[in-house]
């Protein structure tokens, strides 16, 4: 029954269109005010408990790097040499968004169907123009999804933090700690490549299918070129990545480090921003931070909800005792 009430609420808020972490505080303080003793002082208790932690540092830091990244031209250098790479293969607009949304998610560690759509839209060197067409058809969309697997990844920082402590099972049956960012990361490399490249497949085969046009194949002069303008970008992975597997800093030092040689190459290298666009940028990146930060509070708060009224004991029982 308490499982009922809590669910029932939370579904009928969100149901009204109200956000889902709305949705949550509200549905946990309603249930602490009406229907429990629990104190409301522990609500506020968690309310700053739930982001203290280290690791969750490294959320502002990423967002802020990617939106270097993306005010400052490197996104658009990297979609041109993704573009110079495939874009003359059969559906080679998709294919170039495909691998444009895994260099992304690669260099800003940002959510689903962030910001890499909207860079998508504009012109990304020869034949870039055509580029609202893959965004239109749904590709860039679905490549989006690259972002919860290929690290760096605010998803894998904000599983970590909310499972931290906790304990699991392996697959031999042995009990262990619940996996910190680093191992995360490390374990998403191989299923990213995996789907991006199944969504590549499948985009070339569609377009092959169907004898979509193509581009006009780029030059090794060309490609050389856009690779060598897009150069700064791709190097981002490499040490961000790099240094995190070899145990040179950990995720939330590599966040950090990533958000200062964004602004470097943004403003100093390219030069596509000036120092007076930086507090822009800031603004930006602690709006998109403290929305991120407002979901995990109450996630939290709704995770203090579930253990306090014991609601995984008593799914569990009801569920063997249903067996």
């Amino acid at each position: 029954m308490t499982a009922t009430i809590i669910f029932g609420l939370l579904i009928v808020l969100m149901l009204t269109g109200m956000p889902v972490s709305i949705a949550l505080g509200l549905t946990v303080l309603t249930y602490l005010f009406a229907l429990t003793d629990v104190p409301i002082e522990a609500v506020a208790l968690k309310l700053f408990t739930g982001i203290e932690n280290f690791e969750i540092m490294a959320i502002p830091f990423f967002i802020l790097a990617g939106n270097f990244l993306t005010h400052g031209g490197v996104a658009r250098r990297m979609i041109a040499f993704a573009t110079s790479m495939v874009g003359h293969w059969y559906g080679g607009l998709g294919l170039a968004g495909v691998v444009a949304c895994a260099f992304f998610r690669g260099d800003l560690g940002l959510f689903a169907g962030d910001g890499g759509r909207d860079r998508l839209d504009r012109p990304a060197g020869d034949g870039g123009a055509g580029l609202p067409q893959a965004v239109r058809c749904g590709v860039i969309a679905t490549s989006g999804a690259l972002g919860i697997l290929i690290p760096p990844s605010i998803v894998m920082v904000i599983y970590s933090v909310a499972t931290g402590g906790s304990i699991a099972m392996d697959p031999q049956g042995n009990r262990v700690l619940s996996a910190s960012v680093g191992q995360l990361f490390m374990a998403g490399v191989i299923p990213g490549l995996m789907l991006a490249s199944m969504l590549g497949a499948t985009t070339w085969y569609r377009a092959w299918k169907n004898d979509y046009p193509r581009m006009p194949k780029a030059s090794w002069a060309e490609c050389f070129t856009a690779f060598r303008k897009s150069i700064w970008g791709l190097l981002l992975i490499v040490i961000v990545l790099g240094g995190i597997y070899t145990g040179a800093f950990t995720p939330t030092e590599a966040a950090a480090m990533s958000a200062v040689y964004a602004f470097v190459i943004a403003v100093f290298v390219y030069k596509d921003m000036g120092l007076k666009d930086v507090p822009r940028v800031l603004l930006g990146s602690a709006s998109m931070s403290a929305m991120i930060l407002y979901i995990v509070t109450n996630a939290v708060l709704f995770s203090f909800l579930m253990t306090s009224e014991q609601i995984p004991q008593q799914m569990t029982a009801w569920v063997t005792s249903s067996a």
